[in-house]
């Protein structure tokens, strides 16, 4: 059970959530903390002040007061109006993530929203209820409006959800708990809608994958090192050392790590003096890219217990202030560079294919390692599906946050274009978990050709666990049910708490 207090949630509760639907419960002090604020704006409306997103429109409608009775109707009137998502729903797992951090911003107590919508955004969670939300028509800015308000929609018995893996009506699900759908108070719409969740959420689901991804190309590269002889002398510690970097550091500690005890490597000059920079460089380039999961984690954990939605509710409703804090430029920006730190994995990981095919690179394996060179192509036209897949990553890695187009008659004038940035991070993942199966598959018939047996123990229970469901190419046969199969288990490992913890990182 993950207790949310709106202050201190982790990715690694969000892992155990998202990947091991883990429980939730709500920090009874926080309640008391969301009691007071909804206490403040019933007493505005009773009141009759005007404070924006309580009793006037919104966005350019600010300046239209809404008279008491019909403040229920301003709020389902907002919420229909902006789910305008379109397109492909975020994959469930989001859809949870989204449900989870919305809950832990309005915990914080900032959002004058009642504790019955908490409660029933928690029982969503436990019981796996997940709206379906379109992933397009976000612009980042004024909250993530469209995908939140099909999230809003849920509540209130419209729109779709998934209920433990079945698409069905969010009317249907409450009517078969015995359950009335929630009539949204006073601002209850706004505070739902007005936040950053939907870029937030995928990009915690990015990173995972992208850290589970990133310890993966480590023991892919020294697995790829050895069906080429690569020289381990690179890896020496004195040398990251001497430059600095501790992420640098830790990548060469760890590869020297799988590769300890393998006959298949050499030390400089035993073959060769040097290696190309895809193998000897695997530190630099590797260990930027933790660099980037590191700069990214601090920003999205800031993000998942931030308070994100306006106006912003403080000392009891005394002080009342209409701000920006649903602007996602924080996250934009944080998505936009981890695109590019994945893109790079792939973008390494696509040489060291080449290497392993070209008989010009390879050391003296069989070219395109063919079991009958000539007669069978072998591995040749995976190198070309994983040189189309770093090449479309390098147009999704553009920076999303660069754009802007004003909105809401230009009141809204600038905006981030997070969640777009966030769902081209979470394409360029799975674009580069399919170029690193790719020379998981090279690389297991590479070392295979070298002797299974030279290899270090580690990376033959790597091989031993592959070769499980990934046969050996003794012919040409379709490579792609390989791929995807491959890629298929690296995904899955992402759910594995205890994977990320093996080794551990400075920044950690």
């Amino acid at each position: 059970m993950v207790l949310l207090t709106g202050e201190n949630l982790h990715l690694e509760e969000m892992r155990s959530i998202l990947f091991q639907q883990e429980n939730i419960d709500l920090d009874k002090k926080a309640l008391v903390r969301v009691q007071k604020s909804r206490e403040a704006v019933e007493r505005i409306v009773r009141e009759g002040k005007t404070v924006y997103g309580i009793n006037t429109g919104f966005g350019k409608f600010s300046d239209v007061s809404i008279n008491e009775e019909d403040v229920r109707a301003l709020q389902l009137h907002l919420i229909r109006s902006h789910a305008c998502g379109i397109g492909e729903p975020f994959e469930e797992r989001v859809s949870r993530a989204m449900v989870v951090l919305r809950l832990n911003a309005l915990l914080k107590g900032f959002s004058g929203i009642r504790v019955e919508v908490l409660e029933r955004l928690a029982y969503m969670v436990n019981h796996q209820i997940h709206p379906v939300i379109p992933s397009q028509g976000s612009l980042g800015a004024s909250g993530d409006l469209a995908p939140l308000s099909h999230l809003a929609l849920v509540l209130v018995g419209e729109g779709f959800v998934w209920d433990k893996g079945q698409h069905m009506a969010a009317s249907e699900v409450w009517a078969t708990r015995g359950m009335q759908p929630l009539v949204l108070e006073a601002k209850e719409g706004l505070a739902l809608i007005n936040g950053t969740q939907a870029m937030t959420a995928q990009g915690v689901v990015n990173w995972l994958e992208a850290e589970t991804l990133a310890y993966q190309s480590e023991w892919i590269a020294a697995m790829t090192m050895e069906a080429l002889h690569g020289i381990t002398d690179a890896f020496h510690p004195a040398v990251h050392q001497a430059r600095g970097y501790v992420e640098q550091v830790d990548v060469a500690r760890r590869m020297l790590e799988w590769l300890e005890g393998s006959k298949l490597v050499t030390t400089q000059g035993e073959k060769r003096v040097q290696d190309a920079y895809s193998l000897r460089c695997i530190p630099q380039i590797h260990g930027a890219s933790w660099q980037v999961l590191g700069y990214v984690k601090e920003k999205l954990e800031i993000e998942m217990n931030a308070a994100t939605d306006n106006p912003l509710i403080f000392e009891d409703g005394e002080v009342i202030i209409s701000g920006g804090n649903f602007h996602g430029q924080p996250i934009a920006f944080a998505m936009d560079f981890l695109k590019i730190a994945v893109a790079e994995l792939a973008n390494v990981s696509e040489r060291r294919i080449e290497r392993l095919v070209n008989p010009y690179l390879n050391e003296g394996l069989p070219p395109f390692l063919s079991p009958q060179p000539g007669l069978q192509s072998g591995a040749m036209i995976l190198q070309y599906a994983a040189a189309s897949l770093v090449s479309e990553n390098k147009t999704l890695a553009h920076p999303a946050s660069v754009d802007s187009i004003p909105s809401s008659a230009n009141q809204e004038d600038h905006v981030s274009m997070g969640t777009i940035g966030a769902r081209h991070a979470g394409n360029i993942i799975q674009n580069a978990r399919r170029v690193l199966a790719i020379e998981t598959f090279c690389a297991l018939q590479g070392t295979e050709y070298r002797g299974k047996e030279k290899m270090s123990p580690s990376l033959q229970d790597k091989w031993n666990e592959f070769r499980s469901f990934t046969p050996s190419m003794v012919e040409d046969r379709i490579f792609s049910t390989d791929i995807e199969r491959i890629s298929t288990y690296l995904k899955n490992e992402t759910g594995v708490a205890s994977y990320s913890k093996k080794v551990t990182l400075a920044f950690q």
